[in-house]
């Protein structure tokens, strides 16, 4: 009977409102300007990092490597949320079809997780480079660096499939409108009619335990590092903590999105909306910013590249 009156009161949803930025429609063109802009330079400085480091064979290194890595999944995480952002400050009612909300959660997640556990092989890169320098090339072969890659793709894609997986299986109706400017679980579970406290500590002990183990495991690694670089002469300590410091920013800007959203229950706070945006627009902008403005190797096979491109046009 209970059963019955439950599936008479359940509607069933194939589309979610997006609540967004604002309301306000001043607020709304400012940020789709903003955004507009932030979008457009982190696609150009994150694939012209990529195609530097292709290009130049002397940046065919692990820290490369890693760094291409996180330049295309910066790519991908702001083009899984923006674009839908700058389309629906033009719509009055923000929709976004359940397939498409699922979809968007799916990836954001895949390339979310795949960031953090990329983060912090990036940070065990530096700890070989710094602390044991003459053991590296072994310690950091290119088989190794192949084999952590598809690890991490691999866990991000695991953990991507399994939240989502949780929150397809719940029936839903309404209210249907998310609190965001686009679809993630804490959200979109709560729209749920059903009792969610289980996958509410499911999400918080997967994701929030992913975040905090991450964050410690780097922490530490830095701790180590600039211990070690008390050893070092100033020119090579000063190059380490110049890399050390733009690593960390980077670390400390994404992780703490993730550790603030992931590790408590879902309830919205004012803050989440200001956190989303950091997460989603302006930290994949900031890879390009911190890696290349301050990295002088980087500087250089950038400048030889539009040196070619430049030559080839004259021709």
């Amino acid at each position: 009977m209970e059963e019955a009156v439950l599936l008479n009161q359940t509607t069933v949803v194939t589309c979610f409102r997006l609540r967004g930025l604002s309301i306000n429609q001043n607020v709304q063109m400012a940020a789709f300007a903003m955004f507009l802009v932030f979008y457009v330079l982190t696609l150009i400085g994150n694939i012209l990092i990529v195609i530097t480091i292709i290009d130049d064979h002397h940046l065919h290194t692990p820290m490369y490597f890693f760094l291409s890595n996180l330049s295309f999944i910066d790519v991908c995480h702001s083009t899984v949320t923006v674009p839908k952002m700058l389309i629906d400050t033009w719509s009055e009612e923000k929709l976004i079809s359940f397939d498409a909300c699922v979809t968007q959660m799916f990836f954001l997640h895949l390339f979310a997780c795949t960031e953090i556990f990329l983060l912090t092989v990036m940070a065990y890169d530096r700890y070989v480079a710094i602390c044991k320098p003459l053991q590296y090339m072994t310690v950091m072969s290119w088989k190794v660096c192949v084999l952590l890659a598809v690890a991490l793709w691999t866990g991000g894609t695991i953990h991507s499939i399994a939240l989502t997986s949780l929150t397809i299986k719940l029936p839903y109706c309404d209210p249907d409108e998310i609190d965001n400017f686009f679809c993630d679980v804490p959200q979109v579970i709560k729209l749920a009619c059903t009792d969610t406290h289980i996958i509410e500590i499911l999400i918080v002990s997967n994701s929030g335990l992913i975040s905090v183990v991450c964050f410690v495991v780097l922490v530490v690694s830095y701790a180590v590092i600039l211990v070690s670089l008390r050893q070092q002469i100033s020119e090579g300590r000063r190059k380490a903590l110049s890399t050390c410091a733009a690593h960390l920013t980077m670390v400390t800007l994404f992780l703490g999105h993730c550790i603030f959203i992931y590790s408590r229950p879902s309830t919205s706070l004012p803050e989440d909306k200001v956190v989303s945006v950091f997460f989603t627009a302006v930290t994949p902008l900031l890879n390009p910013i911190i890696y290349t403005l301050r990295n002088e190797d980087m500087k250089n096979a950038l400048n030889k590249l539009m040196g070619r491109v430049k030559g080839r046009e004259k021709k």
